[in-house]
C-alpha cells in the first residue's frame, strides 16, 4: 500500500514521510565525507583547509536549520500527506540574530583553523577570537530581548533542555570530527606506515559499519527508550562512541581496526541522537517542542564544526615529507574520545526518568484534528 492511499493523517503515512526527510538529510549530509581527501588533493590544499568545506556546510546547516524544513519529495510528501499541529506559534526570522550567529561562529573557527599558521599569540588570532566572542555574546544578548528570537535563549534556563543542548554540543564534535579523520586516515598511502592507501569509493565502505550501526541502534532506539529511559540510552550511546574513538587511538594498524570502531561509532550514535529527541522534547511545554528541537540541532551543528576544525587542525600541524604523521591523527582520535567522555558526563546531569507521558489537554487536540 503507497502512502498516498492512506490519505492525510495516517500514522504509516506521517511515518513514511518524515522517515524519506531524515534519509535525504542523511545522505546529504555525509555525501561529501569520504572525497573530502581527494578534493584536498585536488586543490593542493591542508586537511586543515579542507575541512572548511566540511565545516561551511555544518554552519549552514546550523543556520538554515532554523529557518528552511527544505527536501524535495519529502517537502510535498509533508505538505500532502501529514496533518497540521493543533499547537501553532507564529513568528518571523530574526535576520540580524542570524548575521550575528553566522558571523561570531565563523570567527571563532577561522581563528582556530589558522592558528597553526599564524600562532596562537598572533595578534591576528587573537584579535579574531576575541571578535568572535563579542559577536556571540552580541547575539545572545539580540536573542534574549528579542520577542522572536532565532533561538529561544529562555530555554537554556531549563535544566533538562540545557543539558540536552551541552550533550549534542559535545557529541556534534565528537561525531563529526571522524568525518575528517576516518577518511582521511584510510586513503593515504601505505608507505606513511599506517595509512591504508583506498581509494574514495574504498573508503566510503570503510564507514559502512557506520550506517549499519545506526540503522539497528536506530530501529531499537524506542523499545530501549521505552524500557530504560532515554536518559540511559544517551548515556550508554556516548560512552560506546567514546569507545570506537579510544579503540583506533590504541590499535590502527589493521583496516578491521576501523571497520570494528566504525560499527561502534554507528551502534552509539544510532542510540545517542535518538535520546537527544525524545529528552529535548520532553524537557519543554508542547508549543516550543519545534523550537528546542531546532536549538538542538543548532548546537550538535556547531559543535560538528568545532570538533572537525580541531581534529583538522591536529593533523595540520604534524606532518612527515608533505604527508600527515601518524602522531595527528592519533591525537585526533584522543580528542574524539576526550569530547565523547566529557558528553557521557554531562548526560548525567540531565533529569532522570523515562518517556514523558502528555496529559489529556496536549493530546485530546491532535486526535481531533486526525479523527477529522
Amino acid at each position: 500500500m503507497s502512502a498516498c492511499s492512506l490519505g492525510r493523517g495516517h500514522p504509516t503515512a506521517t511515518l513514511t514521510v518524515l522517515s524519506l526527510a531524515g534519509f535525504g538529510y542523511s545522505l546529504l549530509s555525509s555525501a561529501v565525507v569520504p572525497a573530502l581527501p581527494a578534493i584536498g588533493h585536488s586543490l593542493s590544499v591542508t586537511e586543515s583547509d579542507v575541512s572548511w568545506l566540511l565545516t561551511a556546510y555544518l554552519l549552514s546547516a546550523a543556520v538554515g536549520t532554523a529557518i528552511l524544513i527544505v527536501i524535495g519529495a519529502a517537502a510535498v510528501g509533508t505538505w500532502r500527506l501529514v496533518p497540521e499541529s493543533p499547537v501553532r506559534v507564529g513568528g518571523r526570522v530574526n535576520w540580524l540574530a542570524v548575521l550575528l550567529m553566522s558571523t561570531g561562529v565563523s570567527s571563532l573557527l577561522l581563528a582556530i583553523s589558522e592558528a597553526t599558521t599564524w600562532g596562537w599569540a598572533s595578534p591576528r588570532t587573537l584579535a579574531l577570537l576575541a571578535a568572535g566572542f563579542a559577536i556571540c555574546c552580541a547575539w545572545v544578548v539580540v536573542e534574549t530581548s528579542s520577542p522572536e528570537p532565532l533561538i529561544d535563549m529562555t530555554m537554556m534556563r531549563i535544566r533538562g533542555a540545557w543539558t540536552t543542548n551541552v550533550s549534542a554540543f559535545l557529541l556534534g564534535a565528537g561525531m563529526y570530527s571522524s568525518f575528517i579523520i576516518f577518511p582521511q586516515f584510510a586513503q593515504l598511502p601505505r608507505s606513511t606506515g599506517f595509512g591504508f592507501g583506498a581509494s574514495v569509493l574504498l573508503s566510503g565502505v570503510y564507514l559502512l559499519p557506520s550506517c549499519i550501526g545506526v540503522a539497528i541502534a536506530g530501529f531499537a532506539a524506542g523499545w530501549i527508550a521505552n524500557q530504560f529511559g532515554s536518559k540511559r540510552a544517551l548515556i550508554v550511546g556516548s560512552g560506546v562512541t567514546a569507545s570506537s574513538f579510544g579503540l583506533l587511538a590504541a590499535f590502527h594498524g589493521h583496516p578491521y581496526d576501523m571497520l570494528i570502531s566504525a560499527a561502534l561509532l554507528g551502534v552509539g550514535i544510532g542510540l545517542a541522537f535518538a535520546a537527544l529527541g525524545n529528552l529535548i522534547v520532553q524537557a519543554v511545554p508542547l508549543d516550543q517542542t519545534s523550537a528546542a528541537g531546532g536549538m538542538n540541532t543548532v548546537m550538535r551543528m556547531v559543535g560538528g564544526a568545532l570538533g572537525a576544525q580541531l581534529a583538522a587542525t591536529l593533523i595540520a600541524i604534524h606532518t612527515e615529507d608533505g604527508l600527515p604523521a601518524v602522531t595527528g591523527f592519533t591525537e585526533a582520535f584522543m580528542l574524539g574520545a576526550g569530547l565523547l567522555v566529557v558528553c557521557t558526563l554531562s548526560a548525567l546531569l540531565i533529569p532522570g526518568g523515562k518517556a514523558r507521558r502528555a496529559s489529556a489537554q496536549e493530546i485530546e487536540p491532535a486526535l481531533t484534528l486526525i479523527e477529522s
